[in-house]
């Protein structure tokens, strides 16, 4: 019998380890792999339609839904084309933004749960972030794709950026090295309209993105402190670096602070009243990594 989009899921969902996923897996656990419920949380579905999909019912899920679900199962590009092809859909095309988390990284990220940590594409578009990083700034799952744009809030919001709340910045290198981002993606994906479109809108609609892209800025990504005004505990410095991870165009965002700092007694609060970490929790966006 020829392979479907559901018989897929099921075979790459029974093979994915919950540990992979930030996941407990406790004594007498019957599901060698993920469940239903599980990686419906992780893809930012309902359960419901994930049983659709696997028997057949749910024939036409959109492109998004089909990069949420290669995320959540920590897919290699190949078998996320595969999934594209199952559902009747094109895969991703040469020159155009990939929105791919590679299993690695999320192997990676499910370890590093206890720290705010947001994965970004070359866009500067928020694809994955870790319960913490919702705790630290504020849950982006209310956000559509184009408001979890970094470049786009920057530029139009100010420093806050992606944040919930107010953000200090210590340091004003952000912004040039953000606008020279977009000019070497640009470059990278000269096919991606989403970019193309993103480029036009911010220098037509902020004169500091025009200036900084008309005299051709350059700029790298340094570690910067950062202070959030927390509505709960006040203010948090953190130290915020971007890491990026060679052979794949993805971003990622890291907020840490000293150990045995008044900040991470506040960061540690933090967690344990928005329950990360926390046995059988469910965290505020879907799984550990938040796809939508």
């Amino acid at each position: 019998m020829d392979e479907t989009l559901g018989t897929a899921l099921r075979r790459w969902r029974d093979r994915l380890s919950p540990v992979d996923v930030g996941r407990t897996s406790r004594p007498g656990r019957r599901a060698l792999g993920l469940r239903r419920e599980e990686l419906a949380d992780l893809a930012g579905l309902s359960v419901d339609y994930v049983v659709r999909l696997e028997q057949g019912r749910a024939t036409s899920p959109s492109a998004q839904v089909v990069a949420s679900l290669a995320r959540a199962l920590q897919l290699q590009p190949a078998e996320r084309d595969y999934a594209y092809r199952l559902a009747g859909l094109l895969p991703p095309q040469d020159g155009t933004i990939s929105t791919h988390v590679p299993a690695g990284v999320q192997r990676m990220l499910a370890r590093l749960g206890e720290f705010p940590v947001g994965v970004f594409s070359a866009d500067w578009t928020l694809l994955s972030w870790t319960p913490a990083w919702a705790a630290l700034i504020g849950d982006p799952s209310a956000r559509t794709p184009r408001e979890r744009n970094l470049v786009r809030t920057v530029f139009t919001s100010g420093p806050r950026g992606l944040a919930a709340w107010p953000v200090i910045q210590d340091g004003d290198g952000l912004n040039p090295a953000l606008v020279a981002d977009l000019r070497t993606a640009l470059i990278d994906y000269p096919h991606d309209s989403a970019l193309i479109d993103l480029v036009a809108e911010l220098r037509s609609t902020s004169a500091e993105f025009a200036r900084l892209w008309d005299e051709g800025a350059v700029g790298q990504h340094v570690s910067a402190r950062k202070t959030v005004v927390h509505p709960q505990v006040g203010e948090v410095t953190c130290d915020c670096d971007v890491l990026t991870v060679p052979g794949c165009d993805v971003r990622l965002v890291l907020y840490t602070v000293a150990a045995g700092s008044v900040d991470a007694e506040k960061l540690e609060f933090l967690r344990v009243t928005n329950g990360v970490g926390a046995e059988g929790s469910s965290p505020p966006e879907p799984g550990l990594f938040s796809t939508r």
